[in-house]
């Protein structure tokens, strides 16, 4: 088996790994991503200290760590990254500050078998980086709460019964917010199911649901579009008669404002991939928060009705105490 290969079985390892903390001492945890901060402290309560470390509205891709970082990690019992080539300095900072015992989980690796990675438009096969956005597929999100609470109950076992149910309302949570998306998308039209977005974030999400992803502007380079590019943009939408397009609320695209003047669609500029809604405290401002403002955004947009999505219970299973740098 190639090293390629086993990647999924290598990061289930390393998320089995560690050494359970000592009876009366607090866990901490540390996390990259808002999204993922958001599902560790759900599951976690009021039993840990949880610290995210990649600020909201920061590229993920492209994140260095401040040195600082490194002291935070030192003091951290379990480090939850996503994977998938995501947060490199983060983890590489990570392996050399981690003390022995604690665990490096990467929780999209030890999710996703690699014979299901997505390599597209802004992660090209032979940049050998695949599409890292699982979180935005309930199902994989699901399978990140499943990872994050074996390894809370094996790290901290005087809460298991806790972690384990605050898994269980969570996960319902998950599902109800699947079940909501499966309905949701049946009452788009089938051929306006299409997204051009800025960032590609959506892949993962748009496989499951029977969604197309036409385009993203960002480059694996993470540079403008060149002319001709957009030009064949301007060219695909117009095809497909999809009535709008979609931005980023963290990285405004003025190239995305000129394609759908030229193509004559709306411009929806306010998807978020990895930065919560509202502010810290906010009751919008969760990883369920993040998944339903975008998906009502994308159903509203295209001609659908969100009113299953709307009707959902985002609220989190616990007060969120965690720290998310802004």
């Amino acid at each position: 088996m190639t090293a390629e290969k086993n990647a999924q079985s290598t990061a289930r390892a390393a998320c089995d790994t560690g050494t359970a903390i000592a009876a009366g001492k607090r866990l901490r945890i540390s996390a990259t991503v808002a999204p993922i901060t958001s599902i560790v402290a759900n599951i976690a309560g009021e039993h840990a200290d949880i610290a995210g470390l990649v600020p909201e509205g920061t590229n993920s891709h492209t994140f260095e760590p401040a040195p600082s970082v490194a002291a935070i990690l030192a003091k951290t019992d379990v480090l939850f990254v996503n994977g998938l080539l995501l947060e490199e300095p983060t983890k590489d900072l990570a392996e050399q500050n981690l003390s022995n015992g604690a665990v490096l989980c990467e929780l999209g690796t030890a999710a996703l078998p690699v014979a299901d990675y997505i390599y597209d438009f802004s992660f090209p096969i032979e940049g050998g980086k695949p599409n890292p956005h699982l979180w935005t597929n309930p199902p994989l999100a699901r399978q990140y709460a499943e990872i994050v609470r074996d390894v809370l109950v094996r790290m901290d076992p005087a809460h298991t019964d806790a972690y384990r149910s605050n898994a269980d309302v969570f996960i319902a949570r998950i599902n109800q917010l699947d079940a909501a998306m499966v309905a949701a998308t049946a009452t788009v039209p089938a051929n306006q199911r299409k997204l051009l977005t800025y960032h590609d974030a959506y892949a993962y999400f748009a496989r499951t649901y029977g969604w197309t992803v036409i385009g993203a502007i960002q480059p694996s380079n993470f540079d403008e579009p060149t002319a001709k590019e957009i030009a064949n943009l301007i060219t695909q939408v117009r095809k497909t008669g999809v009535p709008a397009i979609f931005g980023s609320e963290v990285f405004p695209s003025p190239v995305l404002e000129q394609i759908g003047a030229e193509a004559n669609v709306k411009y929806v500029d306010v998807l978020r991939d990895d930065d919560l809604p509202g502010k810290p405290g906010d009751p919008s401002h969760s990883f369920l928060g993040l998944m339903q403002f975008d998906y009502i955004t994308m159903v509203d947009a295209l001609g659908g009705d969100a009113a299953a999505l709307k009707a959902l219970d985002i609220s989190d299973v616990n007060i969120d105490t965690a720290e998310y740098p802004q």
